[in-house]
């Protein structure tokens, strides 16, 4: 099995780099990282994952879509797309690399959103194993294995280096010209690391974690339970749980007047916003609790509903650590779990 030693990772990267772009973790603030353009010589993040998911690579915050511009009477459309780079994100975790497939449900079905279609079919992702699962963690009790993440090229990490194993045909290219920097090794190292890992996990507070209580076919159980009072009581509707979430999808579009021309656009948008789904015939969920609720019965219920039961959530626990009231999807889950235990 290919190895990867830690002390040539520098090299590595530099030699790939110059076949395409790669973006890699980058710590900006103490415990906080995110992902850059990689540069030599620039200090790989050696936390657990990233503040923001690698959802920004595909499916960006904000983006320009088609422009309008009146010229001899006649609208012309101006389209801002060009074709885009070829790119790797090194780094990925289980539970976002877990997430692109739930995008690409949303994403890549009919009809097909080519802006994102177009940022898909030129990146590869290069996950790494969680030598350290943090606290925060529960992607287990959505069937995903830390150890064994999805993507282009799986990097399992050891104290001195990775082991290296591509998943795909784009994966075997990438690695085809740096195959000086890897050596081999006996992939009972892999193994021993991945053991570890899912000993590590079994042992974390949210590691009996169930979904047993949810999931498509529940929408009557759940959508009138009196718990979603007091459950969104707290909830301030800042969104910031929906902005390092890796899964949720919801976008506004708007117009912008620039004086000489239209510019439409695209922007992330919550469903905890009070404007969010805003009509001209009115607000169809009028209260925090409404949205509240909409939010986790998306994730919970609605999405497994309609995508052969997979849920829209990964476990990531960037939730837990940003939400500034202390809720989260778990706490939604155990409750509702113990309220259902007692009818």
């Amino acid at each position: 099995m290919k190895f990867l030693k830690r002390t040539d990772l520098d090299c590595f990267l530099t030699a790939a780099a110059e076949h395409r772009t790669i973006y890699v973790p980058i710590d900006e603030e103490p415990n906080k990282s995110a992902y850059r353009r990689y540069k030599p010589r620039t200090p790989v993040s050696q936390g657990l994952k990233t503040t923001r998911s690698a959802k920004d690579f595909f499916f960006p915050q904000t983006e320009n879509l088609v422009g309008f511009r009146i010229e001899d009477k006649k609208i012309k459309i101006l389209d801002p797309r060009t074709e885009h780079e070829d790119f790797a994100v090194f780094g990925v975790r289980a539970c976002d690399a877990r997430s692109f497939g739930i995008l690409d449900k949303v994403f890549l079905s009919e009809p097909v959103d080519t802006y994102y279609q177009n940022r898909r079919a030129h990146g590869l992702i290069l996950t790494m194993t969680c030598r350290r699962p943090a606290e925060t963690c529960f992607c287990t009790a959505f069937g995903i294995d830390p150890a064994s993440p999805e993507g282009d090229i799986v990097f399992t990490e050891t104290a001195d280096g990775w082991y290296i194993e591509p998943k795909t045909e784009g994966g075997r290219d990438f690695l085809a010209p740096l195959e000086e920097f890897l050596e081999e090794r006996d992939e009972g190292g892999a193994e021993e690391a991945k053991a570890r890992t899912r000993e590590t996990m079994e042992k974390l507070p949210l590691a009996g974690l169930k979904t047993d209580s949810f999931g498509g076919g529940k929408t009557k159980e759940l959508f009138d339970r009196p718990e979603w009072a007091s459950l969104s009581e707290a909830c301030i509707g800042c969104g910031t749980c929906t902005f390092v979430c890796p899964t949720c999808q919801c976008y506004d579009i708007r117009d912008y007047d620039t004086g000489r021309e239209v510019r439409r656009f695209r922007c992330w948008d919550s469903c905890m916003y009070s404007d969010f789904t805003k009509m001209a015939g009115g607000n169809p969920r009028l209260t925090q609790k409404e949205r509240f609720r909409q939010r986790f019965m998306h994730k919970l219920v609605y999405f497994p509903e309609n995508n052969g039961g997979e849920f829209g959530c990964v476990g990531c626990g960037r939730c837990l650590a940003s939400c500034p009231i202390h809720m989260n999807i778990v706490k939604v889950m155990k409750t509702l779990s113990e309220g259902q235990d007692e009818q």
